[in-house]
């Protein structure tokens, strides 16, 4: 197997996770906001409400709205999940508890990152491996990059709210590769969704990856010898 020019990854659920699970950190919130939920509830609440969201890209939207776009984006998001919980209407200012659990989730204390993941960066960085990422995130993901002390192993971040597409498209593939200046078939792409990462990757040309995670603990990590 011949060595990539470049390996980007996916960011949430590849590099770092939710500590416990989305449900439970919003029951903890939203009890210290004085509304007691069930963590099971709004776990598969959220996972429905993010399914049928339409993807988190604005394209033709100037650089200096997208912050707000993807405010709003994450805003209906929370309203859906909470509605779909029961609970929405015992919030007394939900938009008020709103601001604060999106904020919650741009520092460290909501994430893990993987017990493989610092290990697998700096074997790549040892072998003189540009690394990028390539996620559907929004622009917090800087600010937990730096919370994570992880951004440091990465040359470039390309994210859908910025780039105006969302993985599986090819396009927000072909822009984190015109950022090195690589051609798809020389790099990889690694992450945990069959259809974004893998199929994504590979429909755009470079060699997808795909590691199957257990919901809880330690990653499979299937890169480079």
């Amino acid at each position: 197997m011949s060595k990539p020019k470049v390996i980007f990854l996916d960011a949430v659920g590849t590099l770092f996770g939710v500590k416990g699970s989305v449900g439970e950190v919003y029951q903890t919130l939203a009890k210290q906001a004085g509304v007691n939920a069930s963590a099971k509830d709004l776990d598969t609440a959220f996972y429905r409400s993010f399914a049928v969201a339409d993807a988190m890209a604005f394209p033709d939207v100037p650089a200096v709205e997208v912050p707000h776009r993807e405010y709003l984006w994450w805003l209906a998001i929370a309203k859906d999940t909470f509605q779909r919980a029961g609970v929405l209407s015992k919030f007394s200012d939900f938009e008020g508890f709103f601001e604060g659990l999106y904020q919650h989730f741009a520092t460290a204390a909501p994430w893990v990152v993987y017990e493989d993941t610092l290990s697998s960066l700096q074997r790549w960085q040892r072998m003189d491996i540009p690394l990028g990422i390539i996620s559907n995130f929004d622009s917090r993901i800087y600010a937990v990059l730096d919370a994570l002390k992880l951004r440091q192993y990465f040359q470039t971040i390309t994210i859908s709210a910025e780039t105006g597409a969302a993985k599986p498209d090819p396009l927000i593939f072909q822009i984190a590769l015109q950022k090195h200046g690589c051609m798809a078939q020389d790099a990889w792409h690694v992450g945990d969704s069959r259809k974004d990462d893998l199929k994504g990757a590979k429909d755009a040309g470079l060699r997808g990856i795909l590691i199957k995670r257990p919901k809880q603990g330690k990653i499979q990590s299937p890169i480079l010898p």
